[in-house]
């Protein structure tokens, strides 16, 4: 039986959020699920090219802990669940126009395209659909 398709509206700058997000995506992509996530809001900081180590992040004492103890950065899954599976990754093209931001401005590699969220539910409906 194939698994229906992953969905995952990431919304939130916290650590913590984004972290599962990104353990979520790349476990159903390396489990041959399809996913596709979908960056807005304040989450969209936390994507920028040029934000340090360390400070990509805001977030309580789980993120503390995730930082001391050296898990893998959250950008660092997202790629790989991109390498070894089918995540397709998107960014809120309202939330570029809010922020003035282009693509150009955000992780290399990482996003396929800007969407509006009309597309990205319209693309869910049939899904899983999950929001942090």
């Amino acid at each position: 039986m194939t698994s229906q398709p992953l969905f995952i509206l990431l919304c939130s700058g916290e650590h913590e959020k984004i972290q599962m997000a990104a353990m979520m995506a790349s476990v159903g992509a390396v489990s041959d699920r399809t996913v596709h996530v979908f960056v807005s809001m304040n989450a969209l900081s936390a994507f920028a090219k040029d934000a340090p180590p360390g400070q990509r992040y805001s977030g309580g004492a789980f993120s503390r802990q995730l930082l001391e103890k050296g898990a893998p950065d959250a950008m660092q899954l997202f790629e790989q669940g991109r390498m070894l599976g089918d995540l397709k990754m998107y960014v809120c093209s309202m939330a570029l126009d809010i922020t003035g931001w282009s693509e150009d401005s955000l992780v290399d590699g990482l996003f396929d395209d800007a969407l509006g969220l009309t597309k990205f539910l319209s693309d869910a409906e049939g899904g899983q659909f999950v929001t942090l």
